[in-house]
């Protein structure tokens, strides 16, 4: 319930604060930081809100089941972020308020079935080792685009190279700081889960060793 609840609330203060404002109106950064919690941290919370029964219950029809697969809920959420990053695409949808909720809705959704096979174990049950590859796998497939952010040498989005300037930051200052933003939270989170199923991992593998041989 507290996992639950508190992916509601950083929903909440990505979406009807002052950060919401600032990421529409003025800085990519905020943006960005609004995205990372909408497509990693609250569905990471959410699906661990979820206890066993209400996970089987949710995992039983045939296009869940599919859907919650490994591969394909990580080829998902990479499409989404891959998809939305593009930069037609996400000037587009700053300027229409329906495609930029789609787009929030489309984080979330992905979002939640990449860590459901890390975080349930309804439909299918993954290993330590395997939740670990996972993980691993997530991160440096999804990190080019916040480094591509930090290290290009030009702005890449024109609606944030047009909207008004906050704390002096010019537009590439701006889209520097997003990426790096998005780059280290991304580390923190993906590597201390990745950090906690790995040595599960190690663990079960060192228990198995020591059994006793027949």
């Amino acid at each position: 319930m507290a996992a639950f609840a508190a992916g509601a609330v950083l929903l909440l203060l990505v979406s009807v604060t002052p950060l919401a404002t600032i990421a529409l109106h003025y800085l990519l950064s905020a943006h960005l930081v609004q995205n990372v919690v909408m497509a990693e941290w609250a569905p990471a919370l959410a699906v661990a809100g979820l206890s066993g029964t209400m996970a089987a219950g949710l995992a039983r029809p045939r296009v869940v089941r599919a859907a919650t697969h490994p591969f394909v809920a990580l080829c998902c959420w990479l499409a989404a972020y891959g998809f939305w990053h593009v930069p037609a695409v996400y000037d587009y949808a700053l300027r229409h308020g329906a495609v930029l909720h789609a787009e929030h809705v489309t984080y979330f959704a992905a979002g939640s079935l990449l860590w459901w096979p890390v975080l349930q174990n309804e439909p299918r049950r993954l290993s330590s080792g395997a939740k670990a590859a996972y993980v691993f796998a997530a991160f440096v497939l999804a990190s080019p685009v916040g480094l591509l952010l930090a290290l290009l040498p030009e702005p890449v989005y024109d609606y944030y190279v047009e909207a008004p300037r906050l704390w002096g930051l010019t537009p590439l200052e701006d889209q520097q700081i997003a990426g790096v933003l998005m780059t280290v939270s991304e580390a923190i989170v993906f590597f201390a889960v990745f950090a906690i199923f790995f040595v599960r991992f190690m663990a079960e593998e060192e228990a198995g060793y020591s059994q006793p041989r027949a």
